[in-house]
């Protein structure tokens, strides 16, 4: 398995935590294993950084490191800092014309949005941030729902722990399901939401509803038994509300609606059924609760923007 070289790029005043994150998920966490990715901080000059929280990190690299990375990675960016060089600039540029990924993670978006990569394109970033930002890249369609954004080989995401989904993401899609969610297991995080998640839910559950047992019981029941037809009535009456009650507390909850999230669990059991046996497509979509393997096929090209047998080949090659 070929290994996919990762560039981190570093700044003066940057968050640990946000250099932390693609530290921790494509290389920290393969305790026990060779990592899958090549990883290196690099900085201007390869001068050390100071971060934020009143440390400093050696960095070995300057920024001629992304000349040969698989992808770049700008991990966030300091909002009071001066604007980004025009030598980081251009290595970005030219990285994404010879095909690297470039991921801009929570305000890291800024610099990407500054190369003018991002023009006529969609993204996100930190929803604190969305009016500042398209006051400054009216080019830009900037959406600050989603917790991640791919478009071809740039993708953006939102702030703190959206970078952890955006990576983990990253690591799916390069690596395949089954691989990502032990990755998650082991930091203990969600093992998928998927980009289109909201980032930010302004209504608080209703402390007065129940949804504490029942409520969680039930969705862990669905869960565990996604093969089985679900339709929205018969779920809320087993957790003893209303039709609109489930509704509203289960968008509250998850941050989409119930039949997206249906879904959503689906095609994720399917990318590890396609990955780890040698079951028929239509065997899968019965599998997994959707039944007609159209509908399954529909469904999949859609979130994932290949078919269910391209994902089956790809990553049974990288086996």
């Amino acid at each position: 398995m070929n290994k996919h070289t990762i560039a981190i790029v570093a700044v003066d005043n940057i968050s640990a935590f946000h250099v932390s994150v693609p530290c921790l998920v494509f290389q920290d966490v393969f305790i026990q294993q060779q990592s899958m990715f090549d990883l290196c901080l690099c900085s201007e000059n390869a001068a050390d950084v100071s971060l934020s929280s009143g440390f400093t990190i050696s960095i070995e690299k300057d920024l001629s490191f992304i000349d040969s990375a698989d992808i770049v990675v700008i991990p966030s960016w300091p909002n009071a800092l001066p604007e980004p060089s025009k030598a980081l600039l251009d290595k970005l540029i030219e990285a994404h014309q010879r095909g690297a990924t470039i991921v801009g993670l929570c305000l890291g978006a800024y610099v990407v949005a500054k190369t003018g990569l991002l023009d006529k394109k969609k993204a996100t970033t930190h929803w604190a941030f969305s009016e500042k930002f398209k006051q400054d890249f009216p080019n830009v369609s900037i959406d600050c729902n989603p917790l991640f954004i791919e478009q071809g080989n740039i993708i953006t995401s939102a702030g703190t722990a959206a970078s952890l989904d955006c990576c983990l993401h990253i690591v799916r899609r390069l690596h395949g399901n089954e691989i990502a969610s032990t990755i998650a297991r082991t930091m203990v995080t969600a093992p998928f939401r998927n980009g289109g998640q909201k980032q930010y839910i302004p209504s608080p559950i209703d402390k007065r509803a129940d949804t504490s047992v029942s409520f969680v019981l039930v969705i862990n029941e669905i869960a565990q038994n996604l093969g089985n037809s679900y339709d929205l009535d018969s779920v809320a009456a087993q957790c003893a509300m209303s039709r609109r009650t489930f509704t509203r507390q289960f968008k509250a909850q998850y941050g989409c609606s119930f039949g997206e999230w249906l879904t959503q669990q689906r095609l994720d059991l399917s990318q590890t059924l396609l990955e780890s046996t040698d079951y028929s497509i239509s065997t899968v979509a019965e599998l997994i609760g959707i039944g007609s393997d159209s509908v399954f096929r529909k469904h999949f090209k859609k979130a994932y923007h290949v078919s269910p047998t391209q994902w089956r080949a790809v990553f049974r090659a990288n086996i």
